[in-house]
């Protein structure tokens, strides 16, 4: 190797550290900032329970603020993973401010709604602005998204290993080179120690009992698992319905979250669904070790599609683990496996099925509730991957591969039989 191609690959090599450092300090710096607000203005919509009824006026203000500001960011993930499959234009930064008071919004006034969406948005859009700083070429600017989503996935769940997976499969069927993968690691421990750095703590959680498997296990295991993999695609088909409604129904775009607020809070406040407000972290909490309702999971899946399909604010991912974590919770009255294991995974197995990403999603149980269950996990994930329809969270994904074909194969002997 001569010395001219050793300073070379030393440049390279030197500026994509830096991209990494940069991109996993800033996106990991906005998720603490993130996740401390959220925090704060869910602990003061508990303490005052009567914010529900300026719901409307909160849908209002994100309404009319993505309306003159935001149209070109209004996709929000999807742009990202648009941008992606067809690099076009570089994600304009004013998406991560947006988005993030959008969510707070959201989140204060008492829509049921997530994180991730918010935090990979805005790592999305930091990702992107190095692009003009390092004069990147189209083929690098992919490597940019997947470092934005990275860092924004691991940072607000405090799981750098799925966060880096989940960047790389959330566009598997797209082009993904070498340098992408390590870099997406790279950035997503970067990324969560930020996080760690700012003394910002994440939800815990616990399953300390795990059995041994067997065959009546097993049988049990793919049971539930496809009963995850349904309540994936209800959620995700939900989701699409009550966005397809609004749009087609209210023209004036503002007006969509406005109405749909006056629809929640007239809800919320006279009937007993408080619980199904914001994140619902405490109830995913108390599902790992006392039975949740038989109906907790179909109302969270009922008021977080109306939500985010009036044009609320915020993510998916946490909604698909409330979701996940009470539906395993009350099969623990008819499942002869423990309570804990039943949560933990459905937790990540709704959430592997509405996103179609079974490889991060098993990593991510092992992450949160350890090796020991990772075998229940990974069974699970991939089962209601395969359960839940070629439809996802993500209009934009691209969905391939073996799931795809069959569905399409299922799709084309229907017709023939017909």
């Amino acid at each position: 190797m001569t010395l001219d191609s050793i300073k070379k690959t030393s440049s390279i090599v030197l500026k994509w550290i830096s991209v990494c450092i940069l991109i996993g300090f800033l996106s990991g710096s906005a998720s603490a900032f993130f996740l401390e607000s959220l925090y704060w203005v869910s602990e003061f919509r508990d303490n005052h329970n009567w914010i529900i009824w300026l719901l409307p006026l909160g849908g209002l203000l994100i309404g009319l603020g993505y309306y003159h500001y935001g149209n070109d960011v209004v996709k929000g993930n999807n742009l990202l993973l648009e941008e992606y499959e067809n690099p076009q234009q570089i994600i304009p930064l004013k998406m991560a401010p947006l988005v993030l008071f959008g969510t707070l919004i959201t989140h204060l006034f008492g829509g049921s709604a997530g994180r991730e969406g918010t935090a990979v948005q805005m790592g999305g859009a930091i990702a992107d602005q190095f692009t003009k700083i390092f004069k990147l070429v189209n083929s690098e600017r992919k490597t940019i998204i997947i470092l934005g989503i990275s860092a924004g996935f691991a940072s607000v769940f405090g799981t750098p290993l799925a966060g880096a997976i989940f960047a790389l499969e959330v566009v598997y069927f797209s082009k993904i080179n070498f340098k992408s993968i390590i870099l997406s690691f790279i950035v997503a421990f970067i990324a969560s120690y930020t996080v760690d750095f700012w003394k910002v703590k994440h939800t815990h959680y616990n399953i300390p009992l795990v059995p041994e498997i067997n065959l009546s296990i097993l049988v049990w295991i793919i049971i539930i698992s496809i009963l995850f993999g349904f309540a994936a695609m209800l959620f995700s088909r939900s989701t699409h319905f009550w966005g397809s409604l609004f749009s087609k129904n209210i023209k004036y775009s503002p007006l969509r979250p406005f109405i749909g607020g006056i629809i929640l809070a007239v809800i919320f406040s006279l009937f007993d669904t408080q619980k199904y407000i914001g994140l619902g972290v405490p109830i995913i909490v108390d599902a790992f070790s006392t039975p949740s309702a038989n109906y907790d999971f179909i109302l969270k899946i009922l008021f977080t599609g109306f939500t985010l399909g009036a044009g609320f604010k915020g993510g998916e991912v946490t909604p698909l683990f409330y979701i996940g974590a009470t539906l395993g919770s009350a099969l623990s009255l008819f499942v002869p496996l423990p309570i804990a294991l039943l949560a933990g995974m459905g937790f990540v197995a709704v959430f592997s099925g509405a996103t179609h990403t079974p490889i991060a999603c098993t990593i991510m149980g092992i992450e949160l509730f350890g090796i020991q269950s990772g075998f229940y996990i990974g069974i699970a994930c991939f089962i209601a991957y395969l359960a839940s329809g070629s439809v996802g969270i993500y209009h934009s994904q691209i969905v391939k591969g073996t799931k795809y074909h069959l569905y399409q194969r299922f799709k084309r002997d229907s017709l023939e039989d017909f």
